[in-house]
């Protein structure tokens, strides 16, 4: 296993280290607010001009329980040749920006809470990587979308499975951060009212 690895233990350190180093509050709120800015123009403007053409389907980048060989060929001959240029063209640019810049900021914005709960050093601060990870496979799933649009209509199904894979890891990694991240800031807010009680 990578992390079992001398290499990849190293790596590990370098990347903790990263995280303390950087969950101060101002570079949080900085990233936390790019992030959000880039996220914004893609809901209301990339996917959007691209849902124009797919009379009413929804993008591939936006089902979270994936999707199979005969819902992709269905979308894109309704996104025809525009709108796959389209997708192609401006929705995936943007969704190449997008997923470093959640994994970064998303992952500093947990790192930020822990440690106000001084937990930072503790196995909890493993939780700091579901956005990592997340981001990950949404490069992964955009990548294939590449190939898949690329390619059409000459797609296999496994390139499409494939890619439905990664939009799956992707929507679970995502649902099991914002789940610890509220369960942490209910732990922040706890702690917070309780030093104000005792104050």
């Amino acid at each position: 296993m990578f992390f079992k690895s001398k290499e990849g233990k190293e790596k590990m350190k370098r990347l903790i280290k990263f995280i303390e180093k950087n969950s101060s509050g101002k570079k949080v709120l900085g990233l936390f607010i790019l992030t959000n800015v880039v996220y914004t123009f893609m809901l209301t403007v990339t996917i959007p001009k691209t849902m124009e053409f797919s009379n009413g389907m929804k993008l591939l980048d936006m089902m979270p329980t994936g999707y199979d060989l005969e819902y992709v060929n269905e979308l894109f001959n309704a996104l025809g040749e525009n709108g796959r240029l389209t997708y192609l063209n401006n929705q995936i640019p943007v969704d190449m920006i997008y997923p470093l810049l959640f994994g970064i900021s998303y992952c500093l914005v947990m790192a930020y809470f822990l440690k106000k709960l001084n937990k930072l050093n503790s196995p909890v601060k493993y939780l700091c990587f579901l956005p990592i990870i997340a981001g990950l496979a949404d490069y992964c799933e955009n990548i294939g979308i590449i190939r898949v649009l690329n390619n059409y209509p000459d797609f296999t199904e496994s390139a499409v499975s494939i890619t439905s894979m990664f939009s799956v890891i992707k929507s679970i990694s995502t649902s099991l951060f914002f789940i610890a991240l509220i369960a942490v800031l209910i732990l922040v807010s706890i702690n917070y009212f309780k030093k104000i009680r005792n104050s």
